[in-house]
């Protein structure tokens, strides 16, 4: 099995050691299964997987209930000086790297927050030498990239297997508009040129006011609950297989990281408001019909609304180059990947000036 703890110095998950039988190791889960496997001496343990239902929790209610609810749960935790990255602690850490920014990490006072219990996750499916394979490929790729870069790719340990916060809400919605249809038609009009009279047809378009309202109901509404990522890239890791979610078990855990949310139930749905509304706007407009739609005032009520906390596996590669943190992601599920990259200007001013090199030279080739 590959080493899936690739920096053992980082805090981890707050979870049980679970010993190997045969040798006394600490067991890691191996991705793309259901087991626990021995880095040393091979043992499996297969890990039960409850058959149970993975329910949505009331929003509402859980907002108002939340300091005496039974789903919140007291965890240590250190935020990174760098970046901010809030990551769970192991009581015997004491130093190690940031995997979202690298940034050396000494634990001096752990803090102690309330969290929401995650209830349910999907466990990794992509190894980390697939994940490697992927960060190998995709920098070789890199066009206009400064000579250095490739030297990261020998650095397997920057590649950290993370497990990242997620919300996912569903609502239903009831929205009032009011706007305008555009429906074209053609005329023909008159026009002269060169002192002849010639005709044309010509499209234009009749408005008319129109009023409504709609009712649709959103499903998994995914929201990132963590500020250490790039939104524009972990939106880009998506879809997420959330079908696939199984119960929250801390075995599955054995080997990763975590990180805890630092957008909180409220806030996040603010952001899920926010995703669902261009599909509110695009229901309307498709309800307006005609040719051409415009909304002039629209007023949306969100209701039944309930959540899930769930963790979602990435792969994290955070570098510097140059004084500079550039970040690769991979989707621990599928291997899409995404990520940040430098860039070489005189490679690109090399090219710029090819380019205009061209274009005189076929300047002269055809006057």
């Amino acid at each position: 099995m590959e080493d899936n703890k690739l920096n053992p110095s980082l805090s981890e998950t707050n979870q049980a050691e679970i010993a190997c039988s045969n040798c006394a190791a600490k067991l890691l889960f191996e991705p793309g299964t259901t087991c626990l496997t021995c880095p040393y001496c091979g043992t499996k343990n297969e890990i039960d997987i409850r058959d149970e239902t993975i329910d949505e929790l009331n929003f509402e209610q859980f907002l108002k209930d939340a300091e005496n609810s039974n789903e919140v749960e007291e965890v240590h935790t250190m935020a990174c000086n760098a970046c901010g990255a809030i990551t769970t602690l192991d009581p015997n850490i004491v130093s190690g790297d940031c995997p979202f920014c690298g940034n050396k990490l000494i634990v001096k006072n752990e803090s102690i927050s309330k969290q929401i219990k995650p209830k349910s996750l999907l466990p990794f499916k992509v190894k980390a030498k697939e994940a490697q394979a992927s960060f190998k490929k995709w920098l070789k790729k890199l066009w206009f990239a400064p000579p250095g870069i490739k030297k990261f790719v020998t650095q397997s340990e920057k590649l950290a297997g993370m497990y990242i916060p997620y919300w996912t809400y569903d609502a239903d919605t009831y929205s009032q508009y009011s706007g305008k249809r555009g429906d074209d038609y053609t005329t023909t009009e008159t026009y002269t040129e060169d002192g002849e009279t010639q005709t044309r047809t010509v499209t234009e378009t009749r408005w008319t006011n129109v009023s409504g309202s709609l009712n649709l109901f959103f499903d998994d509404v995914l929201v990132i609950s963590s500020k250490s990522l790039p939104e524009n890239k972990t939106d880009k890791l998506e879809p997420w297989d959330l079908e696939n979610l199984v119960p929250f078990d801390d075995k599955f855990l054995s080997g990763f990281r975590t990180e805890t949310y630092q957008i909180g139930l409220k806030d996040g749905f603010d952001v899920a408001k926010i995703k669902m509304n261009p599909k509110i706007k695009e229901a309307i407009n498709k309800q307006i019909g005609g040719d051409h739609q415009q909304i002039t005032s629209l007023s949306t009520n969100y209701s039944n609304i309930t959540f899930k906390h769930t963790l979602l596996p990435i792969w994290v590669s955070a570098y510097r180059f140059k004084d500079k943190v550039y970040r690769f992601i991979v989707n621990g599920r599928t291997g899409k990947v995404q990520g940040e990259r430098p860039w070489c200007w005189w490679k690109i001013a090399l090219l710029i000036l090819a380019i205009v090199g061209v274009i005189v030279a076929l300047y002269y080739i055809f006057r």
